[in-house]
């Protein structure tokens, strides 16, 4: 975080980062390799944030990680109230700068789901999509399809547990269920969720293991299940109509409609071809629903068919294959 220190805002722009959970991943290789460390060095007023839960995003007013209400959210809740607070926060320490915002995995997610419903668009100037995750009906990995089709992080949740550490207990009772399946390869994790990396070194993935595998709660990953299971991408299902009625006025929860993303917001979107999460054909349905209204001139899509999801935030080429173009984009707006 040394580098967030420095004044860096000389071509004005302020960069907000939100990663699928954790900020560390921006800086977990050398400094010409991290994308952080490229942009700080390079004269950007770098920002980061943490999604709640992690290990530097724990604190609450009233509550603490032991109370059970503490970990009733979801990603809804993150498009709806923490990345607005986010961005609004930087907005208005930067002068009243609209924000170039980074996201990968589950922070590509949130950022959709805003610009969907028309919101955060007067602080946001572009969009910088890495591995979107909109859609995940198809999503290739074994793993994650088995858990989901046997309701797993919906037994957890009903027998009362609520935060998902991938270090901690719940995890483990997870691995011994589904690593039972024969079908299931859990000697490489790593790989069985996000796919067949091409271009990471040990020590980095060391690292990423140690600091970047933080919690999240069990309810989101409840949500993230239902997406899997069901097409398109929706609010939080509570499981009845009457508790749907509850919260949303209606017996079914109301879909997030990326059609209706205004035209006139940059983007610049990259994914992989082993992308077990952001597996090819529900990037190419959400490619078919951004660019068939974008303006050409405001969508950039950048294909690389040996990354996976990992690659893209910590592949010791990334800063060729990937960050040179983003930035050029992003000098260009």
């Amino acid at each position: 975080m040394v580098f967030l220190t420095r004044p860096r805002i000389q071509r004005g722009y302020q960069y907000y980062y939100s990663t699928g959970s954790w900020c560390v991943s921006w800086v977990l290789g050398t400094p010409k390799q991290s994308l952080g460390f490229i942009l700080a060095d390079g004269g950007f007023d770098v920002w980061f944030a943490n999604t709640r839960g992690t290990n530097s995003s724990r604190n609450h007013t009233s509550l603490t990680p032991d109370d059970p209400e503490y970990w009733n959210w979801t990603w809804d809740q993150l498009a709806a109230y923490d990345l607005p607070a986010v961005l609004q926060h930087v907005y208005d320490h930067t002068g009243g700068q609209k924000v170039h915002y980074i996201g990968h995995s589950l922070g590509t997610l949130i950022i959709l789901a805003a610009f969907s419903e028309h919101r955060l668009l007067h602080l946001v100037r572009s969009a910088v999509l890495l591995c979107p995750i909109a859609y995940l009906y198809k999503t290739k990995s074994k793993l994650t399809r088995l858990a989901t089709q046997i309701l797993l992080a919906e037994a957890f949740h009903f027998l009362g547990y609520r935060e998902f550490n991938p270090v901690g207990p719940v995890s483990h009772e997870i691995l011994l269920i589904i690593c039972g399946d024969p079908e299931i390869d859990c000697y490489d994790l790593f790989t069985a969720v996000m796919g067949p990396d091409c271009c990471l070194n040990a020590s980095t993935v060391c690292n990423f293991l140690q600091h970047a595998t933080q919690s999240t709660s069990i309810k989101n990953l409840i949500h993230m299940s239902q997406m899997i299971r069901y097409e398109g991408v929706r609010r939080y299902d509570y499981g009845n109509a009457k508790e749907n009625m509850k919260h949303y006025s209606q017996p079914s929860p109301p879909l997030y409609n990326l059609s209706s993303i205004p035209t006139h917001v940059p983007m610049f979107l990259t994914h992989g071809g082993q992308d077990f999460l952001g597996d090819v054909p529900d990037t190419r349905h959400l490619l078919k629903t951004l660019v068939r209204t974008h303006d050409s001139d405001n969508m950039e899509v950048l294909y690389v068919p040996d990354y996976a999801h990992a690659d893209f935030v910590i592949g010791y080429n990334a800063p060729q294959l990937v960050y040179g173009p983003m930035v050029d984009f992003l000098q260009r707006h």
